[in-house]
């Protein structure tokens, strides 16, 4: 089976850093036998020098024909978009660059690139990011792209859209998660030394005032429920590790996460149960008992709501996909 081509349109004005991170990550993702699983190939409107917003140009080779033949397209952020940024229209280049893109293929852009597949109406009446501090001004220009600031990325199917800068790579690991199950993308995960899974949203990044150095956090009660998933845990329970009121705690973990305590929770408890649907053969109801949910009716409800699919489904999905090769440890 030949490697799944992703190919990265490079921007004038783009971030060098954001140019990287398909390469990364991408190129990191490899089967049992060492074989690549992705070939990444990067494109231009037009061939040749393409300035970035530091101080040097990027020689890319090809130009917009090679979206002709990708699977999946990724359009990483620039400062340079113009009329697409101001009046959320494609220059006729970049709308004929795009036009060689085949019907079906992944959409996926990485900050701000989400104003190109905006412009290019890819987003109308769907769910998607961008940076937090660009949000309300997407929202102004694209009034029917259903724009959540508060999350690091958006999987709507065939069309991904990530908020800033680093949130590309919880995208892009993402996709390799769901491409490939989570054993392959917590290896590329390892090598690039991130997480293969961070908590919380956006909410958390944006600017506040600094708090007092003696402040508390909620670090180690987030820590302690890790540890303890399986067992049942109040808001009190977390609290009390803090000394901390419920009140005071409360506020304290949105403020730090981006999410409420028990929103948190089920998202934690959701990855523990998808983890184990992964990795392991054990049953539905004991997977439902370790990842805290009690009982595998409720793992279905909180499974369902999250991703869409049952436990069996999902299982049935990831352990079956064929670049995986053996079976999962």
């Amino acid at each position: 089976m030949p490697a799944h081509r992703v190919a990265v349109l490079a921007l004038p004005g783009l971030l060098p850093f954001e140019l990287g991170i398909p390469h990364r990550i991408f190129g990191r993702a490899k089967d049992p036998g060492g074989r690549p699983l992705y070939e990444i190939v990067t494109c231009a409107t037009a061939p040749g020098p393409v300035p970035t917003d530091a101080d040097f140009a990027v020689h890319v080779e090809h130009g917009p024909e090679v979206l002709a033949t990708a699977d999946t397209v990724v359009v990483p952020a620039s400062y340079e978009l113009g009329p697409v940024y101001e009046e959320g229209r494609l220059t006729d280049e970049l709308a004929a660059a795009l036009a060689h893109i085949r019907p079906g293929t992944r959409l996926v852009s990485i900050c701000t690139g989400g104003y190109v597949l905006a412009a290019a109406g890819c987003l109308d009446g769907r769910p998607a990011t961008t940076h937090w501090a660009s949000a309300e001004h997407f929202q102004r220009l694209f009034p029917k792209v259903r724009v959540d600031a508060d999350v690091l990325f958006v999987d709507d199917g065939d069309v991904l859209t990530s908020a800033g800068v680093a949130a590309g790579i919880d995208l892009c690991l993402h996709i390799v998660r769901r491409d490939h199950g989570a054993a392959v993308a917590n290896d590329v995960a390892r090598r690039t030394i991130v997480p293969p899974h961070r908590d919380g949203g956006q909410a958390q990044y944006v600017a506040r005032p600094v708090p007092d150095p003696g402040t508390s956090t909620t670090t180690s009660a987030r820590a302690w429920a890790l540890a303890h998933l399986h067992e049942p845990i109040q808001l009190r329970d977390l609290a009390v590790r803090e000394a901390m009121s419920v009140r005071t705690f409360t506020r304290r973990f949105r403020e730090e996460v981006g999410v409420s305590p028990g929103q948190w929770l089920t998202q934690q408890r959701v990855e523990r149960a998808r983890h184990l649907l992964e990795s392991t053969d054990l049953p539905v109801d004991q997977i439902a008992h370790d990842a805290g949910f009690g009982t595998a009716q409720s793992l279905r409800t909180h499974l369902q709501a999250a991703i869409g699919v049952t436990p069996t489904a999902y299982r049935r999905t990831f352990r079956a996909t064929p670049a995986a090769g053996t079976p999962a440890p």
